[in-house]
């Protein structure tokens, strides 16, 4: 039974039985059951999720994606009402993409005027109410319900739990009005967690056709974005790629899905390789390459892998498919690579796989120390100072400068694209992490969107010491370089392309570190950078966060 006897206390029983170890919360009215129940809990020493304070809701989702990365457990994060909700969704979007699991709660606005504990006592619970509070966000999440009846707590929090685990994962939201959070429920209430359905087994013939097709082929490629989303993917990736002669393109990578120095790495866009392919096997990966730029060669064969190889809640996604396998990734990588062991000691894949390692090889750039800075010295120097960190990117790293070797150090961001997710990401991973040095590779309007002063404040309040690099070109880059490459000849070109995409004048961002008790520094010369690191680096160490505002061009 829950330790204060209310829903509130059953909902936070719930969620502590399904592994939620912390609750990451932006409070508003309707919280005062759930107050009441964790203050309850600590009086008792009841062990409920430990409850942090996040002082704004897209920090707050972040922290609970970046701590499932860190940890495959998925966490709750819990908003005030529709405003609340409002203020995530761009996060929440996020998560959605990326298939990361995370209990969304909000409140509602109290249902009743006046006559049970928890009626509307505030201007702001008329002005709040909407007509569909998750209305607002049902296409993102896999499921949304509203708790009618206290009892319901935990059969609620079971079914959230449930739905967001099952293959393929997502998000969830569950409303809490204030009258059921403070109901009272019946002794005996067993929150218990059910057991979860697993990813689909692969299909055993489309599994031997395609290891048909792998064998005979000339030059199979697999392009994948997040095989590595599962660390023993990633492994058997990398077996299978070198035992059988299999290039491997990591296209907008978002995980480590193959160590760097894999002799079958054939970098980090499709390019060449695509076009010499006449195997193409797309695991995990939702744009494979843009046909608007490029296609694979004429008559080669194209398969699909993944959880949901045909990614049905994509309104559309065209690319050509001749064999569809849906599977868990590791699963499918695993019985290919049994297929294919017959012919291991075959002369043809040998062949095969010397003449991809030296495609490989010849493809490995080299940055070095120019003024201006540019993002690759930046990657390059990172990766020289990381050791074992682990690092959280929001698009600037170039990871053909930045090597890593080791599943799950590495997080990019969802391929929707929403900013201001790294810096809540990376302390989400520190708070899953502590003893590990946590990067966050950031643009300057990525780290604006993150609202940095909510985040440098949970860092300090929660002691959180991340480092935070900022590769700071005063502009949005991506609107620049998308307007030049569409119309290249065009004025906006002929102007430099910052129409709309001008962030100057820039503040001085180590500033606002150093306002929250931190390390910050400003970096202009490339040659001053390392030793701008590993200083950075030392005070994260010692407890402090810290930040680099690295001015680059790009």
């Amino acid at each position: 039974m829950a330790a204060d006897g209310t829903a509130a206390g059953l909902l936070l029983d719930a969620l502590r039985a399904h592994g939620v170890e912390y609750f990451f919360a932006n409070a508003g009215t309707d919280f005062p059951p759930l107050i009441e129940a964790f203050a309850r809990g600590a009086e008792t020493a009841h062990a409920y999720p430990r409850p942090m304070v996040v002082p704004h809701e897209g920090i707050a989702v972040g922290m609970a994606h970046g701590y499932y990365l860190a940890t495959g457990r998925p966490q709750a994060v819990m908003v005030h009402v529709n405003v609340g909700t409002a203020n995530c969704l761009n996060n929440l979007i996020n998560a959605a993409r990326d298939n990361v699991p995370i209990l969304l709660l909000a409140g509602r606005t109290p249902v009743t005027e006046h006559g049970r504990k928890g009626s509307r006592t505030r201007p702001i619970h008329w002005a709040q109410e909407m007509f569909d509070q998750a209305g607002m966000l049902r296409e993102i999440v896999k499921w949304d319900y509203e708790l009618r009846y206290p009892e319901q707590a935990a059969d609620a929090v079971r079914r959230a739990v449930e739905v967001a685990l099952t293959p393929p994962r997502g998000p969830v939201y569950l409303v809490l009005p204030r009258e059921a959070l403070a109901g009272e429920v019946p002794a005996g209430i067993d929150p218990a967690p059910r057991a979860v359905p697993a990813a689909p087994r692969p299909d055993p013939d489309a599994v031997a056709r395609l290891a048909q097709w792998i064998r005979d082929a000339e030059f199979p490629l697999v392009i994948t974005s997040a095989a590595g989303r599962d660390p023993a993917a990633a492994g058997a990736l990398a077996r299978l790629a070198e035992r059988f002669g299999v290039g491997v393109v990591c296209a907008w990578s978002r995980y480590v899905n193959l160590p760097a120095s894999h002799p079958m790495h054939l970098g980090y866009a499709p390019g060449d390789a695509l076009r010499a392919a006449d195997l193409v096997v797309v695991i995990e990966a939702d744009a494979p390459w843009f046909p608007h730029l490029e296609s694979p060669r004429a008559g080669a064969r194209v398969a699909h892998v993944g959880v949901d190889p045909a990614f049905v809640r994509y309104p559309m996604r065209s690319f050509p498919s001749d064999l569809s396998l849906a599977g868990d990734p590791r699963a499918v990588l695993e019985v290919l690579a049994a297929a294919l062991e017959p012919h291991a000691g075959d002369a043809q894949l040998a062949a095969r796989r010397d003449a991809i390692a030296v495609r490989a090889a010849a493809r490995r750039p080299q940055a070095h120390a120019t003024d201006p800075i540019t993002p690759e010295w930046i990657s390059r120097c990172i990766g020289e100072a990381k050791g074992d960190a682990l690092v959280i990117n929001e698009y600037p790293l170039r990871l053909e400068h930045c090597a890593f070797e080791e599943p799950a150090s590495y997080f990019g961001l969802s391929p929707a694209g929403g900013l201001g997710w790294g810096l809540g990401a990376a302390l989400g991973a520190k708070l899953a992490a502590p003893e590990r040095l946590v990067i966050a590779t950031l643009g300057d309007g990525a780290y604006v969107f993150a609202n940095p002063t909510a985040g440098h404040w949970v860092a300090r309040a929660h002691g959180l010491p991340i480092l935070t690099v900022v590769f700071n070109n005063s502009r949005w880059a991506a609107v620049r370089n998308a307007t030049v490459a569409m119309y290249k000849d065009g004025v906006a070109a002929r102007a430099g392309g910052t129409l709309l995409a001008d962030l100057s004048p820039s503040p001085d961002y180590a500033q606002l570190v150093e306002a929250h008790g931190g390390y910050g520094e400003r970096v202009e010369r490339a040659e001053a950078l390392p030793d701008a690191l590993a200083r950075a680096i030392a005070a994260t160490r010692s407890g402090r966060q810290a930040l680099l505002d690295v001015i680059c061009s790009y």
